[in-house]
């Protein structure tokens, strides 16, 4: 049964910030001189070689050239960045959680779910890279293609859900410092946004990457040492396994391969941290082979993470009265002192690579689309930080992580659906009015589900940010992750037929010519509107030869 003490705590928790401090500190000012641009980004320079060397100084790279052969073949720093923008502290909570409801299909499921959708970035982001070679967010693009309304409406639901990350990681956060330490959880976590705040202000989004390199490795020795000591510490009660029911498959566990493949999907596609790391990427091959290994890894990681849950009810030390999220904290009270002293140290690691990463992406989101690169970066990083004041202040409250992380699935399945049919060559009519009216138009289709399906206003507005949770005994929450993408596509469909009636209808009234599908039409519309340079428009080649 192992505890720390006030003042061990103390000592691993701020010497851990510390350190993190230094680091981020020492590397800004190596890259004092750096541009705006790489100060918000950092396009195509993610390979094999050595993130570290090359963040500190490029040349050392040329020491290490030929033990690096195997390191560059596999891409692992832009994996590293992959694994890290997956996974902050708050897996402690939300994976074990479901372990403990749904079992053993519930982990695998939540594990594959959480992993699988990494690969999406390898599909589309090269595709965009053809197409705004420049752009380094998905918001870039959806201001070239449809516009600055549907733009400056996609780029506020992406701040919009990196402040709720932000909120669910602080909250995460002080909730594990409050269960494994007896310090001031709330000192910790200003602790943390001073600290982060101070190095990303300095260096930007070059920094970021460092931590997730630091971040992979913590977790890598997390996975190692949790495990031995968990072999060797934790007894497991077989005669507990077949009572518990937690071998056996569930409706419920059926449910979530749909709800959670949905839902994880388009939120990581919300995510602005995801596709810079994915533009970062030096080739497409790189991007491929770095999603395939941090997919890989981080599926091994949430299963074995999302196992605890079951194996405490095995173990005894979890009972169904208790809340499910403690699972993986009551196994290491039955470890050793020093593997709760290097939990501490792992969360502190995971909780920083994570805040940073998503304060640098909410910097180049704001700087880039609301505010078009007009206003200095001075400005820009003092907006960052104010933001992480709030989000202080509703991580006190220990809000329901998990519910966070479902608001934000849901709003992500509601707005982009619409938006990934721009990929596609044929939908070239589309503008940013029916993207937007495909946004709102499924989050009212979420509301016109819950009405139907309870007969009750208010539980189906309740419905909209699942105050229920993610574990109803109903199929409301299937309902809900059906609804949103679906219902986004049929409003999408009739808004669009809409505005091409009536304009053609206003066309034949007035006798102009109909342009509204007209591929030449639209592209010079565009050039017009200032979106893109002539030569960037993407139907160019396309435009039918004028009479």
């Amino acid at each position: 049964m192992g505890s720390l003490s006030g003042a061990v705590s103390n000592v691993l928790i701020y010497l851990t910030y510390g350190g993190f401090l230094i680091m981020g500190c020492c590397i800004a000012w190596i890259h004092r001189s750096q541009s705006k641009a790489n100060f918000l980004h950092s396009n195509r320079t993610q390979t094999g070689s050595s993130a570290l060397a090359i963040a500190i100084h490029p040349p050392y790279c040329l020491y290490f050239k030929d033990t690096l052969t195997l390191y560059e073949f596999l891409a692992i720093p832009l994996a590293l960045n992959f694994i890290a923008s997956a996974m902050g502290c708050s897996i402690l909570f939300s994976y074990p959680e479901l372990g403990t409801i749904t079992g053993v299909q519930g982990a695998v499921t939540y594990a594959a779910t959480s992993a699988l959708p990494l690969m999406i970035f390898p599909l589309l982001a090269p595709i965009i890279r053809r197409r705004l070679p420049d752009g380094f967010i998905l918001t870039m693009w959806v201001r070239e293609h449809f516009g600055a309304v549907a733009a400056f409406y996609l780029s506020f639901l992406s701040l919009a859900t990196m402040f709720l990350y932000m909120v669910a990681e602080l909250s995460a956060l002080m909730q594990v410092i409050g269960l494994l330490t007896p310090v001031n959880s709330l000192a910790v976590a200003i602790v943390e946004v001073v600290v982060t705040s101070i190095y990303t202000a300095l260096g930007g989004f070059r920094i970021s990457f460092i931590t997730d390199n630091i971040q992979g490795v913590m977790i890598a020795l997390l996975v190692i040492i949790c495990s031995i000591a968990m072999g060797t510490s934790v007894k497991i009660d077989t005669s507990k396994i077949g009572p518990s029911g937690l071998t056996q498959p569930t409706v419920l566990g059926y449910q979530l391969i749909y709800i959670l493949l949905v839902g994880i999907v388009f939120s990581d596609m919300f995510l602005s941290n995801f596709w810079m790391r994915a533009f970062a990427s030096k080739t497409d091959k790189d991007l491929w082979i770095g999603c395939s290994i941090a997919s890989l890894f981080v599926f091994v990681v949430l299963l074995l993470v999302g196992s605890t849950g079951f194996i405490a009810a095995w173990a005894g030390v979890w009972d169904p009265s208790q809340y499910g999220g403690l699972a993986f904290f009551l196994l290491l009270d039955q470890l050793p002192s020093w593997v709760i002293g290097f939990v501490i140290i792992m969360v502190i690691a995971l909780s920083c690579a994570v805040f940073d990463s998503l304060q640098s992406a909410m910097a180049s989101t704001a700087s880039a689309d609301i505010f078009r690169d007009k206003l200095p970066l001075l400005y820009i990083r003092a907006m960052v930080a104010l933001v992480t004041i709030p989000a202080i202040v509703l991580a006190v409250k220990s809000p329901s992580i998990l519910n966070i992380y479902l608001i934000t699935n849901t709003l992500a399945t509601a707005a982009l659906p619409a938006i990934l049919l721009g990929l596609n060559r044929s939908f070239y009519f589309l503008n940013g009015f029916d993207i937007v009216c495909a946004g709102f138009g499924g989050m009212l289709s979420v509301f016109i589900f819950g009405v139907v399906y309870y007969g009750d206003a208010r539980k189906a507005a309740d419905l909209l940010i699942l105050t229920t949770g993610l574990y109803a005994n109903d199929w409301s929450v299937f309902g809900v992750y059906v609804a949103a993408p679906v219902g986004s596509l049929i409003f999408l469909a009739l808004v669009c037929a809409s505005r091409l009636a009536i304009t053609w209808i206003f066309c034949k009234a007035s006798k102009r010519p109909f342009l509204a599908l007209d591929r030449t039409w639209i592209a010079r519309s565009r050039q017009t509107a200032e979106l893109v340079p002539v030569e960037h428009v993407e139907y160019e080649s396309e435009r039918p030869k004028m009479v």
